[in-house]
């Protein structure tokens, strides 16, 4: 990733999320997962545009994850991208500011205009999770890297798996002879049938 992908500029790292209301249109619906990557890649370039008044392109690297600390089913858009992008006449313009409040309006515009298209909302439910003091969009860009091996770092983060193959041992003394250092893996393996399909709610692939 380091010598072939990443440029030698500072990156960012964005965090998407959505609301867990809107979340299961995205469980029940998986090829929706890489329609949610790309709006969360169209709302950065929108806020690039409205932050240099030029359409400039960034390096992107996105990844969206399906699992959540406790690996229960949480859909949410991990994106590395440089700080500032290439205009058309081939002029690099940095962007070093992040706005996180700009970032998420842009991408509950997208997410709430992707669900439209698709027929799964209606516009009243736009407008009441829109009354909410806290609509469960977010977005976190406090994640800086500044050379390309930092930056490297943050992408192993991104694409790593729920589950380390290190971390987990086996016991005589433990259901299934298994045991984990995280309970909530061995929440899985002790109580399959409440969270289904595990290959299912564990995936990490990128966009």
């Amino acid at each position: 990733m380091r010598e072939e992908l990443l440029l030698d500029v500072p990156h960012r790292q964005v965090v998407f999320t959505v609301p867990k209301m809107l979340g299961l249109f995205f469980r029940f619906r998986r090829k929706l997962l890489n329609d949610l990557c790309l709006s969360a890649v169209r709302a950065l370039l929108k806020f690039f545009h409205t932050a240099t008044g030029l359409e400039i392109m960034p390096g992107v690297v996105a990844v969206t994850q399906t699992f959540g600390d406790r690996i229960n089913f949480h859909p949410h858009i991990h994106v590395l991208l440089t700080e500032g992008g290439t205009a058309p006449d081939g002029a690099f313009h940095r962007v070093s500011r992040f706005h996180d409040d700009l970032i998420q309006a842009l991408f509950t515009r997208e997410v709430f205009s992707l669900l439209l298209r698709k027929k799964l909302i209606g516009l009243p439910l736009v407008e009441n999770i829109l009354s909410w003091r806290h609509t469960g969009f977010n977005v976190h860009s406090e994640v800086r890297a500044q050379t390309k091996r930092e930056a490297e770092r943050v992408g192993k983060y991104m694409i790593r798996p729920p589950i380390r193959s290190f971390a987990i041992s086996s016991s005589a003394s433990r259901p299934n002879g298994l045991h984990h250092s995280m309970w909530p893996i061995r929440n899985i393996l002790w109580q399959p049938k409440r969270l289904g399909n595990i290959s299912q709610t564990s995936v990490a692939a990128p966009c």
